[in-house]
């Protein structure tokens, strides 16, 4: 294993509102609150549910796949270069996007994932 599941990212043109319907539907709570970054947890722990703000979003078209989903997971490492090391090995690809506590993937079919250390 080289890490957890952290979270699960919606995005969305709104994260303020979809986070709001989560909350309801899931009975989650606010552990992060910004403009562009919401983000839910459950009381008793697991895995965060958040939403990312995305200029011109255009939601998915399901199931058809002219407008696929769009998500990706957050994955909690205790040390951002051995994980990378390892995801690199397994077939990822660097996205090229770098913060202090993150940095965005590419699973070998596309799809977009962060490694993150834990705040």
């Amino acid at each position: 294993m080289i890490g957890e599941l952290r979270s699960v990212v919606l995005d969305c043109p709104n994260p303020d509102e979809l986070a709001s319907f989560y909350e309801e539907l899931l009975g989650m709570g606010r552990i992060i609150d910004e403009p562009d970054w919401v983000a839910l947890k459950s009381a008793d722990g697991g895995p965060r549910v958040a939403f990312q703000l995305v200029d011109g979003y255009n939601p998915p078209q399901w199931p058809g796949q002219v407008v696929p989903q769009q998500s990706h997971l957050d994955v909690t490492v205790v040390d951002l270069d051995a994980a990378e090391q390892k995801v690199l090995a397994l077939g990822a690809t660097d996205a090229g996007y770098r913060e202090d506590d993150f940095r965005v993937y590419l699973d070998p079919a596309g799809h977009p994932f962060c490694l993150c250390v834990d705040d």
